[in-house]
């Protein structure tokens, strides 16, 4: 008897609706694609989702609204933008006030949501923000070495290739930045964070790379760096292409070398601990230096089906 799953949408058939789309066919357990909403009937996504079965509209989430199956659909991904979620999430909460809604843009409705960290806590709203590409790889980090000592100040860089950054990228690099930085303190733990994206225009183009910058106060050097170690590991369970780039490297602080962070202020006794990641794409649908986008929706997956293992458990057997 095949197991019952929870029928899902996804609003945005751009590359990461895509991608997502074809990760939660080929690999997806408690879930099942219902639907793929786009806005551009010629879009490579909907026609792609056609031929797959699965049923699409081209007309928005209105569209979604007039669909047969929506009365059936329970979680909607929303690959958007951030200012187009905020509609599309009113749209759909009037309709179907219990519906879940899990944010791939930087709007951050909903509370921000790492799998690997709050994952658990995040099972049971109604929306939750996948943070950005940059939160989704680094924040873990943060959190590792929050796992250890108090974490005082973290900052993150995520440099990702040009041609990996579509519309909806280029369109949020605002909302990129103050939502990631808002996310290393909410759920990494840091009392500062900030957070830096570069567009590296190089050709061929180069993977996903993120430096995480951590001040925290002084702490054994090996016990930071095996729960760094074993946060890699938790998230490569899911992201297959995430992994260290070279070993953890600290520096202690002291008042003989101290460390100024311009609006922050002064560090003048702990460790400064440097960790330099790489995410390589699974190339489902989008090539393999796309990491930036692969960790996006592999984090979306896990956290919808967790959602949805969540919701079959208490749904009663018929």
């Amino acid at each position: 008897m095949e197991r019952k799953r929870i029928k899902a949408a996804i609003v945005g058939s751009g590359n990461i609706g895509t991608d997502l789309m074809i990760k939660l066919l080929r690999h997806g357990d408690a879930l099942e694609v219902a639907a793929m909403v786009g806005i551009d009937a010629g879009s490579d996504g909907l026609a792609r989702a056609a031929r797959l079965g699965v049923a699409t509209t081209h007309e928005g989430v209105a569209g979604l609204m007039r669909m047969p199956v929506f009365d059936q659909i329970d979680i909607v991904f929303d690959a958007t933008s951030a200012a187009a979620h905020i509609d599309n999430d009113a749209l759909l909460r009037k309709a179907r006030p219990g519906i879940r809604h899990i944010d791939l843009t930087p709007a951050a409705i909903g509370p921000y949501c790492i799998p690997v960290v709050n994952g658990g806590a995040c099972a049971d709203q109604n929306n939750v923000n996948m943070v950005t590409c940059g939160g989704q790889a680094t924040i873990p980090i943060v959190a590792a070495v929050g796992q250890v000592a108090r974490v005082r100040y973290a900052e993150i860089v995520a440099s990702i290739a040009s041609r990996s950054a579509g519309p909806g990228t280029r369109a949020n690099i605002d909302e990129f930045t103050e939502t990631t930085s808002r996310a290393i303190e909410a759920v990494g733990g840091a009392a500062k964070g900030k957070a830096i994206i570069i567009l590296n225009p190089a050709e061929p183009p180069l993977m996903m790379r993120d430096t995480v910058y951590v001040l925290s106060d002084a702490a054994d050097q090996q016990r930071v760096e095996a729960s760094i170690e074993a946060m890699v590991a938790a998230v490569r369970a899911y992201v297959p292409g995430y992994r260290l780039k070279q070993r953890v490297q600290f520096e202690p602080v002291t008042a003989n070398h101290p460390i100024h962070i311009p609006g922050v202020g002064t560090f003048a006794d702990g460790l400064k601990t440097s960790v330099f990641i790489e995410v390589e794409g699974a190339a489902h649908y989008l090539p393999a230096y796309a990491g930036n986008l692969d960790i996006m929706t592999s984090a979306a997956m896990r956290m919808g089906e967790s959602m949805a293992s969540a919701m079959l458990e208490r749904k009663p057997t018929v």
